[in-house]
């Protein structure tokens, strides 16, 4: 199945309106960036996808083992260390689930967060061929 997004950055400096299947979504940058703020930034849509990809991962095998898990939160945020090379940034997963879960189920569910495909890709060597028409 080809998933595509169409992005249109508007004259309004930074504020660009996308399209995905019949959904509409808007992104921009914060103020002190020198956006409007009005809208998530690339970055945010990013952690989004990927926060949504690993719950609904777990939630699909959940059911196929018949684990009741309850609400799934998935907090995915991006972390920012100065290191001797530089900025070095990196992505942290917090996972809490309402229901208890068994230290088998929760190993178990840590391997399945990983399979997830947007974090496959964002983790993995996914090509972007780009080209200007």
């Amino acid at each position: 199945m080809k998933q595509e997004s169409k992005v249109t950055l508007s004259e309004k400096k930074y504020f660009a309106e996308a399209k995905m299947r019949n959904h509409f979504a808007v992104i921009d940058e914060p103020i002190k960036a020198g956006g409007g703020d009005t809208g998530p930034t690339p970055v945010e849509y990013l952690l989004t996808a990927i926060g949504g990809c690993v719950s609904i991962t777990l939630r699909m095998y959940a059911e196929r083992k018949g684990w009741d898990l309850g609400k799934i939160d998935v907090v995915v945020s991006q972390k920012e260390e100065l290191t001797k090379e530089g900025i070095k940034k990196s992505l942290m997963e917090e996972i809490s689930f309402e229901k208890e879960v068994t230290q088998e189920q929760r190993a178990r569910l840590l391997e399945i967060a990983g399979k997830c495909p947007v974090a496959k890709m964002v983790k993995g060597s996914t090509n972007i061929d780009t080209q200007i028409n």
